[in-house]
């Protein structure tokens, strides 16, 4: 791979208008524009994503977990953004879990060959 090339396939023409789309609802006039505040690299500024900084990007963007001069995490920057994105869907998982019975559960490891073992009561 060259120096600078991104790691992964290029995002589709409807995501990139779609992230555009959201990335001048964020108040800037385009992706040369927004480079600085939302730190992306000179290929980014141009239009060129991988589709998975893309979709990392239109998350950050949706979450509103971005305002002007705010940077973004490094994940969009970078290809990391599918280790990124696997934190953020285990929070997920994990908040949507704590709300979940118990013996539901028990009974889902159950199934899936594990062993769950109710705590004892003092």
């Amino acid at each position: 791979m060259a120096f600078g090339a991104p790691s992964g396939p290029p995002a589709s023409t409807k995501q990139v208008a779609y992230l555009l789309s959201l990335v001048r609802k964020a108040g800037h006039d385009g992706f040369r524009d927004a480079r600085h505040p939302l730190e992306l690299t000179q290929r980014q500024a141009g239009g060129k994503f991988t589709i998975g900084e893309a979709s990392t990007l239109i998350e950050l963007l949706l979450a509103g977990d971005h305002t002007e001069g705010d940077a973004p995490p490094a994940d969009v920057r970078t290809d990391v953004s599918s280790e990124a994105a696997t934190r953020r869907q285990h929070q997920r998982w994990a908040e949507l879990l704590a709300g979940m019975p118990a013996d539901l559960l028990a009974d889902e490891l159950a199934r899936r060959g594990w062993t769950a073992t109710p705590p004892e009561h003092a």
